[in-house]
């Protein structure tokens, strides 16, 4: 399932739009917080967890995804929230704590929840699985070619949940696709020294399951791997177990120093950077035009200056209403 040019600039246009979106609250994350780093000073006080780099999972995935097919994401998921078409400035509103955001300012950065967009985020490890799992088990009993798509870090894959949901998917056939974002850390913990599996899709053979692996972070290969194992899903043909090879570029949080990892590594990772290298390749193609790339780059910039104002600009939720919108409607 190779993309076309339009779906190809399409992807561009969201990774453009998500990293603006994140470089801009980086930059506001900090206010506050020098010279001296204080994590509950500024604006956004607390931690925050900035998907840059990881934006070819998000793309490649939403590409294929109906407004009515559920995408269960964790903690560090910007990325997958604006792609599967999350309003911005309600989104921004939440993360700043205020009354207009999803989750009326309940949620936070790390809870983002639309219940229009079927979209769900969990600050606990492989707490999304089991919900997805239970969205897809909904909609193969309501008859429906919906499907549900579970993304996590791949350190989620040493949880219990990971291996539950996966067993309960694969035994009532359900139609979902298990995404594993490989970026090597768990926190300060690598992939090699957490789990003797080098490539997680390999686990879907004690399942029953197709598994698959999609190398260097290319969001052509994402579309093409998700591609087909969506389809699979949405035919009743079952789960899929798929690990894509992925970069964080900054720390586990903001305010991490990153002394565990090497400054080789660091380096290499932002030679790797899919913001700057899809770009040269999409125009290398004639996929994309230099004109094209710099009105994506303005559009993003305006989207996301008036996302951040209307954040500021809401009141925060009044501490009488503390317990108003805590359990579902």
């Amino acid at each position: 399932m190779v993309p076309g040019s339009a779906a190809r600039k399409e992807m561009y246009r969201q990774i453009v739009r998500i990293r603006t979106f994140e470089l801009s609250l980086q930059k506001a994350y900090m206010e506050g917080k020098t010279p001296v780093f204080n994590i509950a000073a500024g604006p956004l006080p607390g931690e925050l967890h900035l998907s840059c780099g990881q934006e070819p999972v998000a793309v490649g995935i939403c590409a294929h995804l109906r407004r009515s097919d559920a995408l269960c994401g964790p903690h560090r998921q910007h990325h997958l929230a604006l792609a599967k078409g999350l309003d911005m400035k309600k989104m921004t509103a939440e993360i700043y704590g205020k009354e207009a955001g999803l989750g009326h300012g309940r949620g936070g950065h790390m809870h983002l929840f639309d219940k229009d967009n079927r979209f769900g985020s969990s600050g606990t490890i492989g707490g999304g699985m089991p919900t997805a799992v239970g969205f897809a088990l909904a909609f193969k009993k309501q008859g429906r070619d919906d499907i549900a798509v579970s993304v996590f870090g791949e350190g989620t894959t040493n949880q219990c949940a990971f291996h539950e949901a996966i067993n309960l998917a694969a035994l009532w056939k359900l139609p979902i696709v298990f995404v594993s974002e490989d970026n090597a850390w768990g926190v300060s913990v690598h992939k090699k020294v957490s789990t003797p599996v080098t490539d997680n899709s390999v686990r879907a053979a004690a399942y029953g399951i197709p598994g698959a692996f999609v190398p260097e972070n290319d969001p052509d290969k994402v579309y093409d791997v998700c591609g087909d194992a969506i389809a699979r899903a949405r035919r009743g043909d079952g789960p899929s177990l798929i690990e894509i090879q992925t970069d964080r570029l900054a720390g586990h949080f903001e305010g991490d120093a990153q002394g565990y990892r090497s400054k080789e590594e660091l380096e290499a990772v932002k030679c790797r950077d899919c913001f700057t290298g899809y770009r040269q390749r999409l125009i290398a193609d004639s996929a994309l035009t230099e004109a094209e790339a710099e009105q994506m780059v303005g559009d993003a910039r305006r989207e996301v200056d008036e996302a951040i104002a209307y954040a500021k600009s809401c009141p925060y939720p009044r501490p009488e209403s503390a317990l108003e919108h805590v359990f579902a409607e």
